[in-house]
């Protein structure tokens, strides 16, 4: 069919930046820099004020391409279909937007058991309306769907300003659709089970929260005689804390066992293998204690998808993804020899770091009163400024602009709880020397820390633990002057040079 107009030059270019949109990581800047390209605003206007005034253009756009005749998909062939495939895509999810957070809302309500969607007719009539059939409505309103539960789970768990949690939440984004949203749609959509994920980050950090974000955000099927999904996303996500079992329980609470398998099984029992939805996802939390023979029966379920409980002949197959979480860094893992290699390459199809909440508050000393905000929110049921600024000022006053929240996130949860029972937190005691050692950790695993530095926190540690100068040397191999400027140079917080070390010091103790 030839088109009734071709789209003129200005047309085109319009439309390939709205295509481009359509399928850019909203948490990317390449997203951001589109959307001041058709919205025609400042940098400084808000994220809201941008998409709703591209949103409008387009709305506008689209317009009229309809009253001329030409807004169906099959008036297209080549790149000008593809591209304005998208363009339409992109008008009806944000025609649906709020719909589709309300379904987020009512199926959260509802739990296990799928809602259906009120608005299917309507979307169904919409995107007919552009040329899409019935077999297109049906793959595009589930990843419409899709993209928007990822959106809202990792936008809303996942908060903070500093470059590290937009890092994050890019690379939380990624994970759910990988750096092409395209190629995902045209090759990855139903077979994501193969790509598992290694979380790294300290006690604390939000590991198990940025699992949930990814497990709940997979594509589910819909259902069109029953209109709604296959499944509720309530189901899409397990969590098991492997160090909570002994090594004789680990393989029934993974596997499952039958009946008899062994002394105190009196029924048969699903593991969390046989739990987790296809559509889904199982964190392994604590996978850095689990035991080598544990680690081969794990690796079987990666490369063969296949698993059997404890007691039972009969095979079953896992069609979800695997996400693994450890507080243990990767030096450490690999140093030490705590996986098999080829368990933990067949793991590490991606590796995200949640970041410790230190480094978030040392780039935006502002991301600690969003948290704040938002976990007396979550208490009370409201938001409350007075309330933020107590616990501020107590933390302020008793912690100090410097203490290194050594249980991240979840010790700030409990410093909030704290205030509001006692009115007063003094913190955890003795986390100078953790902070000092998981500094340097972090420093040789980004490779951004130099060796006199690096030196100067050995010594801080070991001057920490001995409390003499001359233990130090004796242990490091330095002179007990250098020793003793390393210290007190990491002390003050001043970065070491060989400039440093050449200064005079008093060598008194």
């Amino acid at each position: 069919m030839v088109v009734k107009r071709p789209l003129h030059s200005e047309e085109r270019d319009f439309f390939t930046l709205v295509s481009r949109a359509a399928f850019a990581n909203p948490f990317g800047d390449e997203r951001s820099e589109i959307d001041l390209q058709i919205s025609g605003l400042h940098t400084w206007a808000s994220q809201e004020d941008r998409i709703s005034a591209v949103v409008n253009e387009v709305s506008r756009r689209t317009g009229d391409l309809e009253r001329d005749g030409i807004a169906d998909i099959n008036l297209y062939y080549g790149d000008d279909r593809n591209m304005i495939e998208k363009v339409f895509l992109f008008e009806m999810f944000y025609q649906f937007k709020d719909r589709y957070d309300q379904l987020i809302a009512d199926q959260t309500a509802a739990g296990d058991s799928p809602v259906k969607i009120p608005f299917y007719s309507e979307a169904f009539a919409a995107i007919s309306k552009r040329g899409f059939n019935e077999e297109l409505f049906k793959r595009y309103f589930a990843l419409g769907f899709q993209i928007r539960r990822a959106y809202y789970f990792i936008d809303r768990s996942m908060v903070g300003n500093s470059a590290c949690m937009k890092a994050l939440r890019s690379n939380l984004w990624n994970n759910v659709f990988t750096h092409n949203i395209e190629m995902y749609n045209r090759y990855l959509l139903n077979r994501m089970e193969d790509f598992s994920t290694l979380l790294l980050g300290e006690t604390g950090t939000g590991k198990g929260t940025a699992a949930s974000a990814i497990g709940r955000s997979g594509f589910i099927p819909l259902d069109r005689r029953k209109r709604c999904f296959e499944e509720s996303f309530t189901r899409s996500f397990v969590s098991i804390n492997l160090s909570q079992f002994p090594e004789t329980l680990i393989e029934s609470a993974l596997f499952g066992h039958k009946k008899g398998a062994f002394t105190g099984a009196i029924d048969d029992y699903q593991g969390v293998f046989e739990r987790c939805s296809p559509y889904g996802a199982i964190l392994l939390d604590e996978i850095g204690e689990v035991s080598k023979p544990i680690q081969i029966k794990l690796l079987q379920v990666l490369q063969e998808r296949i698993f059997t409980p404890v007691g039972s002949q009969k095979k079953s197959r896992f069609n979800g993804r695997v996400i693994a979480a450890t507080n243990r860094p990767v030096v450490e893992i690999r140093g030490r020899g705590l996986f098999r290699d080829d368990f933990y390459y067949r793991l590490s199809s991606d590796i995200i770091v949640v970041p410790p909440l230190r480094q978030r508050i040392s780039e935006d000393p502002g991301e600690l009163d969003v948290l704040l905000e938002k976990t007396i929110e979550r208490l009370i049921g409201k938001p409350s400024y007075e309330l933020v600024g107590i616990v501020r000022d107590v933390i302020e006053k008793q912690l100090g602009a410097n203490y290194p929240w050594p249980g991240n996130v979840r010790e700030l949860e409990q410093c909030v709880r704290r205030v509001m029972l006692k009115g007063l937190y003094t913190g955890e005691k003795g986390s100078d020397g953790l902070d000092v050692c998981r500094h340097l950790v972090d420093g040789v695993e980004q490779g951004d820390i130099d060796a006199y530095n690096l030196i100067s926190g050995y010594c801080y540690l070991l001057y920490q633990r001995h409390r003499t100068f001359e233990e130090v040397a004796r242990r490091t191999g330095l002179d007990r002057r250098t020793v003793k400027k390393y210290i007190q140079a990491w002390d003050s917080g001043s970065d070491i040079t060989e400039d440093t070390l050449q200064d005079p010091v008093e060598d008194a103790d």
